[in-house]
């Protein structure tokens, strides 16, 4: 007995292991025809062909894969300005009105500015409008403020009616800001931009001097978004007239522009395709707002030049207003590859499987035979039912149809839907 057991239990595991290695499952597809349904079904999977062929592959270019580049950006100004204030005749160089010293991503261009020279540390009156006093308990010595000038002393100066500081004197008086700007002359300076960018992934480098750009093409050329558009060399009342600015405007106050220097490549075409585009934005405000509108008008920064004047350290401070440059490199390459092609592909072909929810939904909750095709889609295990079949001596699929369309009948009656074709199945089903 112990040795039949053994040798049913060795039957079983071979069985087992033969229907483990040897046997194929595949799930069980109803047919329904059914115009509607059909239709329904035709134009889901035609919308999401649609989606994967026009935005995945055309638009997205999900065939491809991406990279962006490392950069590196060197500027360099060049122009001559001239001022003639209070009669004192003036010219100004790169090394005057551009900051931080040339190279840098990021420079200011002075534009316009305010003057004080000859400031030394001493004892002075404030500005009228400022620390405005009575008496000397007005002016708290050796106390701060945080838009005044200095350090109080404690005396109300009668003359001014502001009281006392210890700061640099004669203090800088701002009121007035000069108007016409005092360096128009900047709108002729030239910007030379010179870019270099590697895409790591796929292992390219390029600059903007690319092909047909040297020596003898940048010694004339000036850029022009028509005609020079690849040009390096930018007049500077150009960059302000394309960010959309009034030059003289912004001159007079200051501002900020971002040259946006574009490298979108497709790595699948000639590599010479692969060219920089220059675009202009103004970034501190909207060109079509007025001055009253903005909470901040203009950009300024001061700088002082220190030096000294019999033993006494002296300073000359400037209040400059000027044009920030800010170069942003943007940019994507693109190449194609195998593994995001197949992983769109599939994504596309798991999307048509919404097709088939819809259209499920529709046949077993909404049209009328729905008791009908569920049972068809659906299959029911019932122990009373398998006992009933053996006695009767039928197939048991058979028997399931039968019990099938015995509980359509119930449930729905006879339809006389015209898009099915159920009624020729149970009439052959009861024929057997």
């Amino acid at each position: 007995m112990w040795v039949s057991r053994c040798q049913k239990m060795k039957s079983q595991i071979t069985s087992a292991l033969s229907d483990f290695f040897f046997e194929y499952e595949t799930p069980r597809q109803v047919l329904v025809r059914n115009r509607r349904v059909g239709v329904v079904c035709r134009l889901i999977q035609l919308g999401v062909l649609a989606y994967i062929i026009g935005w995945v592959f055309i638009y997205e270019k999900g065939y491809q894969s991406t990279d962006t580049a490392v950069s590196s950006v060197f500027t360099k100004m060049k122009g001559i300005g001239y001022t003639n204030g209070s009669g004192i005749e003036r010219v100004w160089d790169v090394a005057d009105y551009v900051f931080p010293p040339q190279g840098d991503s990021s420079f200011v261009v002075m534009t316009n500015y305010i003057i004080t020279e000859g400031q030394k540390m001493g004892t002075c009156p404030e500005l009228k409008g400022k620390h405005s006093c009575k008496s000397d308990s007005d002016c708290e010595e050796g106390t701060l403020k945080r838009k005044g000038h200095g350090q109080m002393t404690g005396v109300c100066m009668n003359t001014t009616k502001t009281c006392e500081v210890l700061t640099w004197c004669p203090i800088e008086d701002d009121h007035y800001i000069p108007d016409p700007p005092l360096l128009m002359s900047a709108e002729n300076y030239t910007l030379f931009i010179k870019n270099s960018v590697t895409f790591p992934l796929f292992g390219v480098t390029r600059s903007n001097l690319v092909e047909g750009v040297d020596a003898n093409y940048i010694s004339k050329c000036l850029h022009d978004p028509v005609k020079a558009p690849l040009c390096p060399i930018f007049r500077l009342g150009d960059i302000v007239r394309l960010s959309g600015f009034s030059f003289e405007t912004i001159a007079k106050v200051g501002g900020a522009i971002g040259i946006v220097v574009d490298w979108t490549c497709n790595f699948d075409k000639d590599i010479r395709n692969c060219k920089p585009k220059y675009n202009f934005h103004g970034l501190y405000g909207n060109p079509a707002e007025t001055d009253e509108v903005r909470a901040s008008v203009g950009y300024n920064f001061r700088y002082a030049k220190h030096y000294m004047v019999n033993a006494t350290e002296t300073r000359t401070l400037l209040k400059v207003f000027g044009i920030r440059f800010d170069i942003i490199v943007q940019s994507l390459a693109r190449k194609f590859d195998i593994i995001p092609t197949l992983t769109a592909i599939g994504s596309g072909v798991g999307i048509f499987g919404v097709a088939t929810v819809v259209c499920d939904l529709v046949l077993l909750y909404l049209l009328p035979k729905r008791e009908f095709y569920k049972n068809m889609k659906f299959k029911y295990t019932d122990t009373q039912a398998q006992q009933d079949t053996e006695s009767l001596g039928l197939d048991s699929s058979v028997y399931y149809t039968i019990e099938a369309n015995a509980r359509q009948a119930q449930g729905t009656g006879q339809s006389n839907d015209p898009d099915s074709e159920a009624g020729s199945i149970e009439t052959e089903i009861s024929k057997k």
